[in-house]
């Protein structure tokens, strides 16, 4: 089994900037993607961006992009979400998440961390 550990959520002003962090508590384990997702107040879960572990080839939800940014360190198990500009609409709670395998399976998630923009 797997843990997903997530930090840096917070409460930022419009136009502000976090960085959230996810660790995998399982040292040999490299996976085939990790991610990020997340779920505002009274909506249903969204993907965010997520980056595969081999190539370092990225996905982005359309609103998204040039605002936030993901990214990886190997030697930690560690995937990173640099979030910029960010807008009341990107409050929620952010969920971190990997793909163990080629099936492309989200199959670990982290508990999340609430990341609340003000206006």
């Amino acid at each position: 089994q797997v843990q997903l550990v997530e930090a840096g959520g917070g409460l930022v002003q419009a136009g502000g900037s976090l960085r959230l962090s996810c660790v995998a508590s399982r040292r040999a384990f490299s996976p085939y993607a990790m991610g990020w997702f997340r779920r505002a107040p009274g909506k249903e879960r969204e993907f965010v961006t997520s980056i595969d572990w081999s190539s370092g080839i990225t996905y982005s939800k359309e609103s998204v992009k040039g605002r936030f940014t993901i990214s990886k360190d190997n030697t930690k198990n560690a995937v990173y979400l640099q979030m910029n500009s960010l807008e009341p609409e990107d409050t929620a709670i952010y969920y971190c998440a990997a793909q163990p395998d080629g099936r492309r399976i989200w199959a670990y998630w982290g508990q999340g961390t609430q990341v609340t923009v003000s206006s």
